[in-house]
Protein backbone atom coordinates (compact mmCIF):
# COMPACT_ATOMS: atom_id res chain seq x y z
CA UNK A 1 0.00 0.00 0.00
CA UNK A 2 1.01 3.25 -0.72
CA UNK A 3 0.56 4.18 2.72
CA UNK A 4 3.09 2.27 4.13
CA UNK A 5 5.65 2.94 1.19
CA UNK A 6 5.25 6.80 2.29
CA UNK A 7 5.74 5.95 6.08
CA UNK A 8 9.16 4.38 5.23
CA UNK A 9 10.06 7.31 3.02
CA UNK A 10 9.48 9.57 5.98
CA UNK A 11 11.45 7.72 8.80
CA UNK A 12 14.18 7.29 6.93
CA UNK A 13 14.03 11.13 6.59
CA UNK A 14 13.43 11.81 10.28
CA UNK A 15 16.30 9.52 10.70
CA UNK A 16 18.49 12.02 8.38
CA UNK A 17 17.13 15.28 9.32
CA UNK A 18 17.58 14.14 13.03
CA UNK A 19 21.62 14.48 12.86
CA UNK A 20 21.16 18.52 11.89
CA UNK A 21 17.86 19.01 14.44
CA UNK A 22 17.69 18.79 18.01
CA UNK A 23 13.46 18.81 17.65
CA UNK A 24 13.53 16.10 15.43
CA UNK A 25 16.64 14.31 17.05
CA UNK A 26 14.48 14.18 20.39
CA UNK A 27 11.22 12.49 18.64
CA UNK A 28 13.25 9.96 16.89
CA UNK A 29 15.23 8.85 20.13
CA UNK A 30 11.96 8.93 21.96
CA UNK A 31 10.16 6.91 19.42
CA UNK A 32 13.02 3.83 19.46
CA UNK A 33 12.72 4.41 23.22
CA UNK A 34 9.30 4.04 23.81
CA UNK A 35 9.36 0.13 23.56
CA UNK A 36 12.07 0.27 26.69
CA UNK A 37 9.62 2.41 28.46
CA UNK A 38 6.66 0.36 27.83
CA UNK A 39 8.08 -2.92 29.18
CA UNK A 40 9.70 -1.08 32.37
CA UNK A 41 6.13 0.30 32.90
CA UNK A 42 3.08 -1.83 32.08
CA UNK A 43 1.44 -3.66 34.70
CA UNK A 44 0.09 -7.00 32.98
CA UNK A 45 -2.83 -7.01 35.99
CA UNK A 46 -3.96 -3.46 34.84
CA UNK A 47 -6.35 -2.44 31.74
CA UNK A 48 -5.38 0.37 29.90
CA UNK A 49 -7.06 3.44 28.22
CA UNK A 50 -5.17 4.98 25.32
CA UNK A 51 -5.08 8.82 24.59
CA UNK A 52 -2.82 9.51 21.95
CA UNK A 53 -1.99 13.58 21.39
CA UNK A 54 -0.03 14.76 18.67
CA UNK A 55 0.85 17.18 19.92
CA UNK A 56 0.30 20.33 22.86
CA UNK A 57 -2.96 21.32 21.81
CA UNK A 58 -4.08 18.49 21.45
CA UNK A 59 -2.88 17.15 24.90
CA UNK A 60 -5.41 20.50 26.65
CA UNK A 61 -8.37 18.78 24.54
CA UNK A 62 -7.77 15.34 25.85
CA UNK A 63 -7.24 16.32 29.29
CA UNK A 64 -10.50 16.90 30.71
CA UNK A 65 -11.47 13.47 29.56
CA UNK A 66 -8.43 11.97 31.05
CA UNK A 67 -9.20 13.50 34.54
CA UNK A 68 -12.65 12.89 34.48
CA UNK A 69 -12.17 9.18 33.51
CA UNK A 70 -9.70 9.16 36.51
CA UNK A 71 -12.05 10.13 38.45
CA UNK A 72 -15.13 8.09 37.58
CA UNK A 73 -13.76 4.90 36.41
CA UNK A 74 -10.41 4.24 38.71
CA UNK A 75 -10.33 1.09 37.51
CA UNK A 76 -8.14 2.11 34.57
CA UNK A 77 -5.09 2.76 34.54
CA UNK A 78 -4.27 5.47 31.20
CA UNK A 79 -1.31 5.26 28.92
CA UNK A 80 -0.88 8.91 27.22
CA UNK A 81 1.39 8.92 24.00
CA UNK A 82 2.99 11.85 22.13
CA UNK A 83 3.93 12.33 18.58
CA UNK A 84 5.82 16.01 19.08
CA UNK A 85 8.59 16.93 21.28
CA UNK A 86 6.83 20.18 22.29
CA UNK A 87 3.56 17.82 23.63
CA UNK A 88 6.01 14.93 24.92
CA UNK A 89 8.69 17.13 26.30
CA UNK A 90 5.94 19.69 28.34
CA UNK A 91 3.85 16.77 29.69
CA UNK A 92 6.16 14.15 30.28
CA UNK A 93 5.64 14.64 34.19
CA UNK A 94 1.71 14.69 33.99
CA UNK A 95 0.31 13.44 36.89
CA UNK A 96 -2.88 12.64 35.32
CA UNK A 97 -1.63 9.31 32.65
CA UNK A 98 0.28 6.52 34.58
CA UNK A 99 2.39 5.88 31.36
CA UNK A 100 3.41 8.82 29.20
CA UNK A 101 5.67 8.23 26.11
CA UNK A 102 5.89 8.86 22.30
CA UNK A 103 3.97 6.93 19.98
CA UNK A 104 6.03 4.90 17.50
CA UNK A 105 5.79 5.84 13.96
CA UNK A 106 2.78 3.99 12.10
CA UNK A 107 4.35 0.98 10.60
CA UNK A 108 2.84 -2.68 10.75
CA UNK A 109 5.34 -3.82 12.79
CA UNK A 110 5.55 -0.73 15.40
CA UNK A 111 1.76 -1.08 15.67
CA UNK A 112 1.65 -4.68 16.75
CA UNK A 113 4.43 -4.33 18.71
CA UNK A 114 3.28 -1.88 20.84
CA UNK A 115 -0.18 -3.23 21.07
CA UNK A 116 0.66 -6.38 22.06
CA UNK A 117 2.25 -4.74 25.12
CA UNK A 118 -0.27 -2.34 26.02
CA UNK A 119 -3.73 -4.63 25.60
CA UNK A 120 -6.00 -1.60 25.70
CA UNK A 121 -9.03 -1.75 26.20
CA UNK A 122 -10.64 1.58 24.71
CA UNK A 123 -8.28 3.80 23.10
CA UNK A 124 -9.01 8.22 22.23
CA UNK A 125 -7.67 9.71 19.14
CA UNK A 126 -7.32 12.93 19.56
CA UNK A 127 -8.74 15.62 17.03
CA UNK A 128 -6.48 14.92 13.89
CA UNK A 129 -5.17 11.56 14.45
CA UNK A 130 -5.63 9.14 12.07
CA UNK A 131 -2.63 6.40 12.03
CA UNK A 132 -3.87 3.37 9.38
CA UNK A 133 -2.13 0.54 10.99
CA UNK A 134 -2.34 1.33 14.47
CA UNK A 135 -6.78 1.82 13.72
CA UNK A 136 -6.64 -1.23 11.37
CA UNK A 137 -5.21 -3.71 13.70
CA UNK A 138 -7.20 -2.32 16.61
CA UNK A 139 -10.33 -3.09 14.54
CA UNK A 140 -9.22 -6.15 14.26
CA UNK A 141 -8.80 -6.60 17.76
CA UNK A 142 -12.59 -5.26 18.70
CA UNK A 143 -10.62 -2.54 20.67
CA UNK A 144 -13.49 0.50 20.71
CA UNK A 145 -11.74 3.65 19.34
CA UNK A 146 -13.21 6.61 19.80
CA UNK A 147 -12.22 10.13 18.08
CA UNK A 148 -12.66 13.26 20.03
CA UNK A 149 -13.01 17.10 19.46
CA UNK A 150 -12.31 16.29 15.61
CA UNK A 151 -13.20 18.68 12.63
CA UNK A 152 -13.18 17.65 9.12
CA UNK A 153 -13.15 20.45 6.10
CA UNK A 154 -14.21 19.08 2.31
CA UNK A 155 -10.59 19.93 1.17
CA UNK A 156 -9.45 16.87 3.65
CA UNK A 157 -8.34 13.80 1.63
CA UNK A 158 -11.15 11.73 2.85
CA UNK A 159 -13.24 13.39 1.03
CA UNK A 160 -11.35 13.57 -2.60
CA UNK A 161 -11.13 10.76 -4.98
CA UNK A 162 -7.55 10.39 -4.75
CA UNK A 163 -8.44 9.78 -1.12
CA UNK A 164 -10.63 6.73 -1.04
CA UNK A 165 -8.42 3.75 -0.15
CA UNK A 166 -6.70 6.14 3.06
CA UNK A 167 -10.02 7.28 3.91
CA UNK A 168 -11.22 3.82 4.97
CA UNK A 169 -9.00 4.36 8.53
CA UNK A 170 -12.14 6.04 9.33
CA UNK A 171 -13.86 3.55 9.28
CA UNK A 172 -11.45 1.75 12.08
CA UNK A 173 -13.63 4.03 14.57
CA UNK A 174 -16.66 2.96 16.84
CA UNK A 175 -17.33 6.74 17.18
CA UNK A 176 -16.54 10.47 16.30
CA UNK A 177 -17.54 13.16 18.43
CA UNK A 178 -17.27 16.03 16.33
CA UNK A 179 -17.47 19.60 16.85
CA UNK A 180 -19.57 20.79 14.34
CA UNK A 181 -22.94 20.07 11.62
CA UNK A 182 -20.31 20.63 8.71
CA UNK A 183 -17.95 17.62 10.50
CA UNK A 184 -21.05 15.18 10.41
CA UNK A 185 -23.11 16.14 7.28
CA UNK A 186 -19.06 15.38 5.11
CA UNK A 187 -18.89 12.07 6.98
CA UNK A 188 -22.28 11.27 6.33
CA UNK A 189 -21.49 11.15 2.95
CA UNK A 190 -19.10 8.52 2.53
CA UNK A 191 -21.09 6.15 4.61
CA UNK A 192 -19.98 6.88 8.23
CA UNK A 193 -22.97 7.62 10.46
CA UNK A 194 -21.25 6.53 13.99
CA UNK A 195 -21.33 10.69 14.63
CA UNK A 196 -22.52 12.67 17.48
CA UNK A 197 -22.17 16.45 17.45
CA UNK A 198 -20.30 17.28 21.07
CA UNK A 199 -18.32 20.55 21.00
CA UNK A 200 -14.71 20.87 21.61
CA UNK A 201 -13.69 19.35 25.08
CA UNK A 202 -11.06 22.75 25.06
CA UNK A 203 -13.87 24.52 26.61
CA UNK A 204 -14.38 22.28 29.53
CA UNK A 205 -10.43 22.43 29.94
CA UNK A 206 -10.31 26.50 30.01
CA UNK A 207 -13.47 27.00 32.06
CA UNK A 208 -11.29 24.18 34.89
CA UNK A 209 -7.84 27.06 33.77
CA UNK A 210 -9.99 29.49 35.27
CA UNK A 211 -11.02 27.95 38.40
CA UNK A 212 -7.48 26.79 38.98
CA UNK A 213 -6.08 30.66 37.83
CA UNK A 214 -3.18 31.45 40.16
CA UNK A 215 -2.86 35.09 41.39
CA UNK A 216 0.29 36.79 40.40
CA UNK A 217 1.51 38.95 42.91
CA UNK A 218 4.25 40.49 40.47
CA UNK A 219 1.24 41.63 38.10
CA UNK A 220 -0.90 42.74 41.33
CA UNK A 221 1.92 44.85 42.27
CA UNK A 222 2.94 46.29 38.74
CA UNK A 223 -1.15 47.14 38.10
CA UNK A 224 -1.51 48.79 41.73
CA UNK A 225 -2.25 52.26 40.90
CA UNK A 226 -3.13 54.33 43.83
CA UNK A 227 -4.69 57.36 41.56
CA UNK A 228 -8.07 57.20 40.32
CA UNK A 229 -9.36 56.08 37.33
CA UNK A 230 -7.11 52.61 37.16
CA UNK A 231 -5.16 52.68 33.72
CA UNK A 232 -6.54 50.37 31.41
CA UNK A 233 -4.46 47.13 30.81
CA UNK A 234 -3.74 45.33 27.56
CA UNK A 235 -2.37 41.52 27.24
CA UNK A 236 -0.82 40.80 24.07
CA UNK A 237 -0.59 36.37 24.34
CA UNK A 238 1.63 34.36 22.35
CA UNK A 239 2.94 37.11 20.01
CA UNK A 240 5.22 37.33 17.08
CA UNK A 241 7.10 40.43 16.41
CA UNK A 242 4.60 41.27 13.11
CA UNK A 243 2.32 41.14 15.93
CA UNK A 244 4.58 43.40 18.37
CA UNK A 245 5.10 46.07 15.32
CA UNK A 246 1.49 47.13 15.41
CA UNK A 247 0.50 46.93 19.07
CA UNK A 248 3.75 48.56 20.31
CA UNK A 249 3.29 51.67 17.73
CA UNK A 250 0.00 52.10 18.94
CA UNK A 251 0.92 52.00 22.82
CA UNK A 252 4.06 54.59 21.79
CA UNK A 253 0.88 57.19 21.87
CA UNK A 254 -1.10 56.03 23.98
CA UNK A 255 1.04 55.90 27.42
CA UNK A 256 -2.79 55.82 29.84
CA UNK A 257 -2.56 52.15 29.19
CA UNK A 258 -0.59 49.40 30.40
CA UNK A 259 1.23 46.80 28.67
CA UNK A 260 1.75 43.59 29.84
CA UNK A 261 3.72 41.09 26.36
CA UNK A 262 3.96 37.64 26.80
CA UNK A 263 5.77 36.81 23.61
CA UNK A 264 5.28 33.27 21.97
CA UNK A 265 9.22 32.73 22.09
CA UNK A 266 10.93 33.69 25.16
CA UNK A 267 14.26 33.66 23.54
CA UNK A 268 17.11 37.12 23.98
CA UNK A 269 17.36 37.90 21.08
CA UNK A 270 13.48 38.24 20.31
CA UNK A 271 12.95 40.01 23.96
CA UNK A 272 15.52 42.13 22.59
CA UNK A 273 13.71 43.19 19.58
CA UNK A 274 11.06 43.74 21.82
CA UNK A 275 13.10 46.04 23.99
CA UNK A 276 14.26 48.16 21.19
CA UNK A 277 10.56 49.09 19.69
CA UNK A 278 9.49 49.87 23.00
CA UNK A 279 11.76 53.00 22.88
CA UNK A 280 11.42 55.18 26.50
CA UNK A 281 8.33 53.64 27.71
CA UNK A 282 9.49 52.24 31.39
CA UNK A 283 10.00 48.64 31.20
CA UNK A 284 10.31 45.73 33.73
CA UNK A 285 10.61 41.51 33.11
CA UNK A 286 8.85 39.53 35.26
CA UNK A 287 11.99 37.32 36.01
CA UNK A 288 13.91 40.70 37.47
CA UNK A 289 10.61 42.59 39.11
CA UNK A 290 11.54 43.92 42.67
CA UNK A 291 9.46 45.16 44.97
CA UNK A 292 7.84 49.01 43.69
CA UNK A 293 6.40 48.11 39.74
CA UNK A 294 3.39 50.56 40.04
CA UNK A 295 5.89 53.00 38.24
CA UNK A 296 6.49 50.91 35.06
CA UNK A 297 3.79 51.12 31.86
CA UNK A 298 4.77 48.13 30.57
CA UNK A 299 5.57 44.54 31.71
CA UNK A 300 7.13 41.58 29.90
CA UNK A 301 6.56 37.91 30.31
CA UNK A 302 9.73 36.24 30.08
CA UNK A 303 8.59 32.95 31.04
CA UNK A 304 6.60 30.18 30.31
CA UNK A 305 3.43 28.75 32.27
CA UNK A 306 1.81 32.11 33.50
CA UNK A 307 -0.60 33.65 30.15
CA UNK A 308 -3.18 31.63 31.11
CA UNK A 309 -3.90 33.45 34.42
CA UNK A 310 -2.53 36.62 33.38
CA UNK A 311 -5.60 36.99 30.79
CA UNK A 312 -7.12 37.79 33.98
CA UNK A 313 -5.82 41.51 34.41
CA UNK A 314 -6.90 42.54 30.63
CA UNK A 315 -8.87 44.77 29.67
CA UNK A 316 -8.58 43.81 26.24
CA UNK A 317 -6.76 40.82 24.92
CA UNK A 318 -4.51 40.15 21.52
CA UNK A 319 -3.56 36.53 20.76
CA UNK A 320 -1.01 36.36 18.14
CA UNK A 321 0.27 34.62 15.31
CA UNK A 322 -2.53 35.65 12.74
CA UNK A 323 0.30 36.89 10.88
CA UNK A 324 1.98 34.28 10.35
CA UNK A 325 1.21 30.37 10.45
CA UNK A 326 -2.05 30.52 12.37
CA UNK A 327 -3.21 32.16 15.83
CA UNK A 328 -2.68 30.80 18.97
CA UNK A 329 -5.37 29.87 21.74
CA UNK A 330 -8.10 32.42 21.50
CA UNK A 331 -10.84 30.55 23.99
CA UNK A 332 -7.64 30.92 26.96
CA UNK A 333 -8.37 34.63 26.52
CA UNK A 334 -12.07 34.54 26.13
CA UNK A 335 -13.42 32.68 28.95
CA UNK A 336 -12.38 35.60 31.49
CA UNK A 337 -14.91 38.05 30.13
CA UNK A 338 -12.85 40.59 27.70
CA UNK A 339 -12.57 41.19 23.90
CA UNK A 340 -10.10 39.49 22.02
CA UNK A 341 -7.87 40.56 19.07
CA UNK A 342 -5.91 38.36 16.40
CA UNK A 343 -4.77 38.54 13.04
CA UNK A 344 -6.27 37.79 9.35
CA UNK A 345 -4.93 34.22 9.56
CA UNK A 346 -8.14 32.51 11.32
CA UNK A 347 -10.15 31.10 8.77
CA UNK A 348 -9.45 27.46 9.88
CA UNK A 349 -10.65 28.08 13.33
CA UNK A 350 -14.16 27.29 14.42
CA UNK A 351 -13.85 29.51 18.10
CA UNK A 352 -12.14 32.72 16.07
CA UNK A 353 -14.92 32.36 13.99
CA UNK A 354 -17.89 32.43 16.41
CA UNK A 355 -15.99 34.64 18.31
CA UNK A 356 -16.62 37.27 15.50
CA UNK A 357 -19.73 35.94 14.84
CA UNK A 358 -21.36 36.70 18.80
CA UNK A 359 -19.43 39.94 18.99
CA UNK A 360 -16.70 39.00 21.50
CA UNK A 361 -13.31 38.63 18.72
CA UNK A 362 -12.31 41.07 16.23
CA UNK A 363 -9.92 40.44 13.29
CA UNK A 364 -7.61 43.37 12.34
CA UNK A 365 -5.82 43.39 9.08
CA UNK A 366 -3.22 45.81 9.86
CA UNK A 367 -2.18 48.69 12.15
CA UNK A 368 -5.43 50.83 11.34
CA UNK A 369 -7.51 48.21 11.60
CA UNK A 370 -6.03 47.67 15.13
CA UNK A 371 -5.53 51.71 15.91
CA UNK A 372 -9.33 52.29 15.01
CA UNK A 373 -10.65 49.32 17.30
CA UNK A 374 -8.44 49.98 19.99
CA UNK A 375 -9.82 54.47 19.81
CA UNK A 376 -13.45 52.67 19.69
CA UNK A 377 -12.59 50.61 22.64
CA UNK A 378 -10.70 53.48 24.49
CA UNK A 379 -13.67 55.96 24.16
CA UNK A 380 -17.00 53.77 24.24
CA UNK A 381 -16.95 51.52 27.83
CA UNK A 382 -20.28 50.24 26.73
CA UNK A 383 -18.78 48.84 23.81
CA UNK A 384 -16.16 47.48 25.33
CA UNK A 385 -17.93 45.43 28.39
CA UNK A 386 -20.58 44.22 25.64
CA UNK A 387 -17.57 43.15 23.64
CA UNK A 388 -16.40 41.58 26.83
CA UNK A 389 -19.75 39.83 27.85
CA UNK A 390 -19.85 38.19 24.12
CA UNK A 391 -16.57 36.63 24.69
CA UNK A 392 -17.00 34.94 28.32
CA UNK A 393 -20.72 33.86 27.44
CA UNK A 394 -19.74 32.06 24.17
CA UNK A 395 -17.07 29.85 26.23
CA UNK A 396 -19.89 29.61 29.04
CA UNK A 397 -21.87 28.41 26.48
CA UNK A 398 -19.85 26.03 24.91
CA UNK A 399 -19.12 23.88 27.39
CA UNK A 400 -19.91 20.08 28.72
CA UNK A 401 -18.18 18.30 25.95
CA UNK A 402 -16.23 16.07 28.36
CA UNK A 403 -19.32 15.04 30.26
CA UNK A 404 -21.35 14.03 27.04
CA UNK A 405 -18.73 11.74 25.27
CA UNK A 406 -18.12 9.99 28.95
CA UNK A 407 -21.63 9.41 29.65
CA UNK A 408 -22.32 8.20 25.85
CA UNK A 409 -19.36 5.43 26.12
CA UNK A 410 -20.42 4.36 29.62
CA UNK A 411 -23.90 4.44 29.07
Amino acid sequence: MIYNLIIYVYLLGVAVYSLFNEKVRKMWRGERDAFNVLREKVDLSAQYVWFHAASLGEFEQGRPLMEQLRREHPEYKILLTFFSPSGYEVRKDYKGADIICYLPLDTITNARRFLRLIRPVMAFFIKYEFWYNYLHILKHRNVPVYSVSSIFRPDQVFFKWYGRQYGRVLNCFTHFFVQNEVSKDLLEKIGITCVSITGDTRFDRVLHIKEQAKQLAVVEQFLEEKESPKPKVFVAGSSWPPDEDIFIKYFDEHRDWKLIIAPHVIGEDHLQQILSKLGDRKVVRYTEAGESLSSYDTLIIDCFGLLSSIYRYATVCYVGGGFGVSIHNTVEAAVWGVPVIFGPNNEKFQEAQQLKACGGGFEIQGYDDFAHLMDRFDADDDFLQAAGYAAGGYVEGKAGATKTILDSIFK
